[in-house]
């Protein structure tokens, strides 16, 4: 008990050493994720605002009597999506992009993967400026459970740190994961319902989707800004269980090998 107590206050402390490095980590990542774009971070609005327009004129015709107010459900959907897979990918890579600082200084290495997430939250959170801006557009109604969409958000954040985390630590020793992930990202990206309502599965299959914890933190999402109602008690408690059990997955694996990155990098 005593060893857990003192491993718990040497994080703590090694994490408040660090925390400005962390800052300065996630404006780098933003620099150079922007550096050679003329618009700059402007693209953190204009992305998600043309990637909604685009697809709305594609599917709205398709699913218009499915979905009401389709370009807020959309929207919901994909930045939700774009911060996962973003922010899990980043984190993927992570180790083998900062090798070259890691053989040379000390800095606690999930200071790397936590920034790459992060510097995509920033971008998520941007994007949610622009959601708000197309609730007005689109007279989408404002409602307290608006207020709630912290919860899910926290719990996304929460599951993108433990994957990636995860995929830190194992893309180390196995780099063919890169390629398998982002085969993986792709087939969860039209199995998460972003583009379509989930009604129009098949019933026989609809327990895939309720096994997709990246749709049911997206269900969440949209009840605040779509929907305006409470959540799903089941939804909520599998998504939040998932969250919370794959963060700190994510945490003891990564704990676990961090020492031997170092040989691999």
């Amino acid at each position: 008990m005593n060893y857990k107590l003192v491993s718990k206050h040497r994080f703590i402390a090694n994490f408040s050493k660090y925390r400005y490095l962390l800052v300065e980590l996630v404006k780098r990542d933003i620099k150079i994720k922007y550096r050679r774009s003329v618009l700059g971070i402007f693209w953190s609005f204009l992305n998600p605002l043309l990637m909604m327009i685009v697809l709305t004129l594609i599917f709205s015709t398709i699913f218009k009597r499915n979905i009401e107010n389709f370009p807020v459900y959309l929207l919901t959907g994909k930045i939700v999506f774009d911060f996962y897979a973003g922010g899990s990918i980043a984190a993927m890579k992570s180790i083998k992009r900062n090798a070259s600082i890691i053989k040379k200084v000390y800095v606690p290495k999930y200071m790397y993967s936590l920034s790459s997430v992060l510097s995509n939250f920033v971008t998520f959170a941007l994007s949610l400026i622009v959601l708000f801006g197309v609730m007005i557009v689109t007279n989408a109604p404002f409602t307290i459970y608006i207020l709630f969409a912290i919860l899910p958000i926290f719990l996304l954040l929460l599951f993108t740190i433990g994957v990636g985390l995860i995929l830190a630590s194992i893309t180390v020793f196995f780099r063919d994961i890169e390629h398998l992930y982002d085969v993986f990202i792709t087939m969860l990206l039209y199995g998460s319902a972003i583009f379509y309502p989930v009604e129009i599965i098949p019933e026989s299959y609809r327990f895939l989707f309720e096994l997709n914890p990246v749709f049911a933190l997206i269900s969440l999402c949209r009840d605040s800004f779509t929907y305006g109602r409470i959540f799903e008690l089941n939804t909520l408690l599998y998504a939040s269980v998932v969250s919370v059990v794959l963060f700190i997955l994510g945490i003891l694996l990564f704990y676990k090998y961090q020492d031997k990155f170092i040989l691999y990098v």
